[in-house]
């Protein structure tokens, strides 16, 4: 039986979402292409009709969640203050807690960079696409450098205080 295309396509994006939010929150290794299936709320052997391959999901993947990290970038504006506020919203307990909601790039960089060619490639224009938006491009790399710095740093340490030091000091150096 034919689905009509709006439908597919509404499924395509689920399968989509659910995968970006996942591979955010475990990693691209921890996810399997059943949970992301099951999190879209479709069989697994839906998949294929999608999909040749998990490859092509992860960068699929990729790109809805670079896509959405530029658009909450582009939502603060380019201006100095846009930026700070920005930056108060990325080193907050909230996204340190919550990476399947977080960014991109700082959830999956590390699998990204021992990955092929193609995922580098989708990641890497979702990362243009962020720096265009940033303002100037050798503050906008600085910057999101930072963030991405901090925002991994607080994740990976186990004392609190010290994961929120990490927030504060990067926070008061991009001030």
């Amino acid at each position: 039986m034919r689905y009509p295309a709006k439908d597919t396509a509404a499924k395509h994006e689920r399968i989509v979402k659910e995968a970006s939010r996942l591979f955010r929150e475990r990693g691209f290794e921890n996810v399997t292409v059943g949970e992301v299936m099951k999190a879209a709320g479709l069989t697994h052997g839906a998949f294929y009709a999608h999909f040749g391959s998990k490859q092509e999901l992860q960068e699929a993947a990729v790109a809805y969640g670079q896509g959405l990290t530029a658009s909450r970038n582009r939502s603060y504006g380019g201006t100095k203050k846009g930026r700070r506020a920005y930056a108060d919203r990325y080193l907050s307990p909230r996204h340190r807690d919550n990476p399947g909601d977080g960014c991109t790039m700082a959830a999956l960089a590390q699998d990204v960079a021992r990955s092929t060619p193609e995922l580098k490639s989708a990641f890497e224009q979702g990362f243009e696409e962020i720096l265009s938006v940033s303002g100037e491009r050798k503050e906008a790399i600085f910057q999101t450098a930072a963030l991405l710095g901090g925002i991994v740093l607080a994740r990976a340490v186990q004392d609190p205080q010290l994961s929120e030091e990490i927030l504060r000091s990067v926070q008061q150096k991009l001030r």
